[in-house]
């Protein structure tokens, strides 16, 4: 209500000067008036906060079951990190035992491989004519001291020694000539047996005899076939001559 409107409805009551002293003073009291809070306002005002509170605690219950899940999942990935702490153990375990096995079993295929060689070279030497009975007429074995009587005076102790070593030294016609067959002896063919056989019958061939090297085994492969060739070493192989020096 503005002061005019009070002037307005009070002058006909208390006189103009009265009414305009009385409007003056009231104006601005109804003024402030208006700009008092009404109740509707302070309901609203209170429906406001109600929902703030509301949102507030909605809010604090989010953050809580954030927090909740938070401290879950790292839980969860402590355990997880401890289980694959545990499976690398158990893996670096397993790579260690795998490796000892394989280890282990190169250990043992070397060992048996040096007995079924021993084994063959035993049988070799015991039936060596029936092996070599159509590479080597009339072949028999030749005694240490029998061949040590024929190389020393010609070689050194190194040479003669060397050719001690040897799995099997035999004596008979090989191709018509008599001569001697030097023989090393695996159960699998390899590379060295090629080349002791080889150096073996050079020291006999310079002793002034003939000599031929041979290899004897179970198993070759095409590879050692072609070296022994290009080394002029014969290779008999399972009951077999292989005519590796042709």
């Amino acid at each position: 209500m503005n002061t005019f409107r009070i002037y307005e409805e009070l002058r006909t009551t208390l006189g103009e000067d009265a009414a305009k002293s009385l409007a003056h003073t009231l104006g601005p009291m109804f003024d402030e008036l208006g700009d008092t809070p009404t109740r509707a306002d302070i309901q609203e005002l209170n429906a406001t906060v109600g929902r703030l509170a509301v949102a507030q605690d909605r809010t604090e219950s989010q953050v809580a079951a954030l927090t909740q899940a938070q401290e879950r999942t790292e839980t969860q990935m402590a355990a997880l990190t401890r289980a694959q702490e545990r499976t690398e153990a158990q893996m670096a375990a397993l790579t260690q035992v795998v490796q000892t096995l394989a280890l282990d079993g190169s250990r043992m295929a070397q060992r048996l491989d040096t007995v079924l060689g021993r084994t063959l070279e035993l049988q070799f030497r015991d039936r060596l004519t029936s092996y070599l009975g159509r590479f080597m007429r009339r072949g028999r074995l030749v005694r240490n001291e029998e061949l040590l009587e024929a190389i020393e005076p010609l070689v050194d102790a190194d040479e003669a020694n060397e050719v001690l070593r040897a799995d099997a030294i035999a004596t008979g016609v090989i191709d018509g000539v008599s001569g001697h067959v030097v023989v090393e002896v695996s159960a699998t063919c390899g590379a060295d047996d090629v080349d002791r056989a080889e150096r073996r019958a050079g020291i006999l061939r310079k002793a002034g005899l003939m000599a031929v090297p041979l290899v004897a085994c179970e198993v070759v492969s095409r590879e050692l076939v072609a070296y022994a060739r290009s080394r002029q070493v014969r290779v008999w192989c399972n009951g077999t001559m292989i005519d590796a020096a042709a």
